[in-house]
């Protein structure tokens, strides 16, 4: 990869935007300086801990189409630290992201972690494989028991990738979060109310109403 997620983003028009507004200064010296050569161990852990993501491509009619994916969280798996992929499932059969990676394959990512205020982009370049062209892969790509009907599988050798600033992204969390989170609660009224049974029972067995 070797690249950097500014080298590829910032058009000309950015870049005078950018001087006009006081910022571009800083972003040059990114430019020049912050080059990453593949995930590394946090952006690997960060994406194989996501259930979904959001998926930018662009196709013939020159309209980009922003398409939400998801499935169990770690869908995504990383193939190597210039590659993540998952399996295609089964949906609408519009194909429109599928049929924009036939005449124009590059694309962007991003992924979500909305407690931790978190946001990973990635700029790529989709390849599908069917899921009969290589069957390793899909066994790495595997999903175990999610019930779910694979219908191809989608690469994504990376090209660049950046993590934005946490300011107004609002935290939200999943009903299985919020499960996890309220455990503590759950357990302590469970406790209460097995307590305030028994001191009935005992205030009964005494007489007293």
């Amino acid at each position: 990869m070797a690249k950097n997620f500014a080298e590829i983003a910032f058009s000309e028009a950015s870049k005078m935007l950018q001087e006009k507004y006081g910022s571009r200064k800083g972003y040059e010296r990114i430019e020049k300086f912050h080059v990453l050569d593949g995930l590394t161990e946090n952006e690997i852990r960060f994406i194989e801990d996501r259930d979904s993501l959001y998926l930018a491509s662009m196709g013939t009619n020159e309209f980009p189409y922003i398409q939400h994916r998801g499935g169990p969280k770690g869908f995504v798996k990383t193939i190597d630290r210039n590659t993540i992929g998952f399996i295609d499932f089964t949906g609408n059969k519009q194909y429109i992201s599928v049929g924009n990676f036939a005449t124009n394959n590059k694309v962007a990512l991003i992924m979500m972690d909305y407690p931790a205020r978190a946001r990973l982009k990635i700029l790529a370049k989709a390849e599908v494989v069917e899921l009969k062209e290589n069957t390793e892969l899909l066994k790495k790509l595997d999903l175990g028991e999610y019930n779910y009907r694979p219908e191809r599988m989608i690469l994504f050798h990376i090209e660049a990738f950046d993590w934005n600033c946490p300011q107004h992204i609002v935290p939200r969390f999943t009903v299985d979060e919020i499960k996890v989170a309220m455990q503590p609660q759950l357990a302590r009224m469970d406790e209460l109310e097995k307590e305030n049974l028994t001191l009935k029972r005992k205030l009964k067995e005494a007489g007293i109403n």
